[in-house]
């Protein structure tokens, strides 16, 4: 069968392909602790799934506005005041299903064949396919560990050509955890402010599972705002992965190009969600904030449990819910069978002797690296982390 060529442009995502593997090992009988994928390990808040069933009992069953209900585009706004003390107005918000189809709406609409692309490493696997996909070229910046996997402005000024379209970046960040402080985005706003042709992606998915403080949003700067494009979503901070509901925040001129492009892909989300949405956006917190203060706890246990296993290197996530530590102090090492040559055999070998899953750290532009989560509960961490020790020491 001769398939389209787009397919050769960009790889399946490592996340779901470990999370696939797992799934096929534990169909086996195997007894697999899922650590790879980002997927808060509650139940949607009991006030946001009332809201949904009531949606469905008043019947708000059809087609809605592709980029949203005028409500829902309301409550983003109001919620980017409350949070973020950001003014933004219903047409400058497109709501999508998840904020990977918000990042696929705005990479398409800005970025065109031979332009480049600028992604700090570690970053989230989508990012760096979607460029492919949207034809444009991807410029690493790379970060390291004793950064705390931030850049610095000097960075991304020697990164910048004329080529350069856009900046994507998440903070706090998918694998790292860095987080900027408004004193680091002031940095690198006043780079942007000397390229006023480059737009700036900012990831805010992790917002409220902040351990380092307030959140900072580079959008507050207000000289640079016009060419900022905010996405977030409720899959994290409300536990709604399910639900499939991200965010944009542009300028209308962008706000508009992603309403056309994704009303020919998929129109708008689904209206239950866009309903539950309303109410998650605009009332209690509480429930949030509280799986927050339970990653903050796991957070804890597992910088302890790592400290136990030889040749890590790792820094505190000051955000999200992952350890990113560079594990290559086992390239070369061997249990007699199996020989770990780079992360994702390392990744491999812990599936198939430990029957833990992780992600390599390849898939995130940082290749001796590894991605674990802790959005997993209390005891399924801690027993992992037990195979996960076992199994490396059998490495020579």
């Amino acid at each position: 069968m001769q398939l389209s060529s787009l397919l050769d442009r960009f790889a399946e995502p490592e996340t779901l392909k470990m999370a696939k593997l797992g799934r096929e090992l534990r169909a086996k009988g195997v007894d697999v602790i899922d650590l790879s994928l980002g997927e808060p390990d509650f139940d949607t808040p009991q006030h946001i799934k009332d809201a949904a069933i009531k949606a469905i009992n008043d019947n708000w069953s059809h087609y809605t506005p592709v980029p949203g209900f005028a409500d829902l585009r309301e409550a983003v706004c109001t919620k980017l005041k409350r949070d973020n003390n950001l003014d933004y107005k219903p047409e400058n918000i497109v709501t999508s299903t998840g904020a990977k189809q918000s990042l696929a709406n705005v990479i398409l609409a800005l970025a065109d064949e031979g332009e480049e692309v600028i992604i700090p490493t570690p970053y989230w696997v989508t990012y760096s396919e979607l460029v492919k996909i949207a034809r444009a070229t991807v410029v690493e910046i790379r970060s390291t560990l004793e950064s705390g996997f931030k850049i610095t402005p000097a960075d991304l000024e020697a990164a910048i050509t004329p080529k350069t379209k856009l900046f994507l970046f998440s903070s706090p960040c998918n694998p790292s955890g860095a987080v900027y402080s408004k004193a680091e985005l002031e940095g690198l706003a006043e780079v942007f402010r000397k390229h006023p042709n480059i737009y700036i992606i900012a990831d805010e998915i992790y917002e409220y599972i902040n351990f380092a403080g307030k959140h900072e949003s580079i959008a507050q700067f207000d000289d640079i705002k016009d060419r900022v494009i905010v996405v977030n979503g409720l899959s994290k901070g409300f536990a709604m992965t399910g639900w499939r509901l991200g965010y944009i925040a542009a300028n209308v001129d962008i706000a508009k190009a992603c309403e056309k492009l994704q009303g020919q892909f998929t129109s708008a989300t689904c209206s239950i969600t866009q309903k539950a949405a309303v109410v998650a956006l605009t009332t209690d917190l509480k429930p949030s904030f509280e799986m927050t203060e339970e990653f903050t706890r796991r957070r804890a246990r597992v910088l302890e449990l790592i400290k136990d296993i030889p040749g890590f290197k790792c820094f505190a996530p000051e955000g999200a819910f992952y350890i990113f530590p560079d594990i290559s102090y086992y390239y070369g090492k061997s249990d007699g069978e199996n020989k770990i040559t780079n992360s994702a055999d390392f990744s491999m070998y812990l599936l198939n002797t430990a029957h833990v899953s992780s992600v390599m750290g390849e898939a995130f532009g940082e290749p001796n690296c590894v991605r674990f989560s802790f959005a997993n509960s209390m005891e399924n961490i801690e027993k992992a982390w037990v195979r996960i020790k076992e199994a490396l020491a059998k490495l020579k």
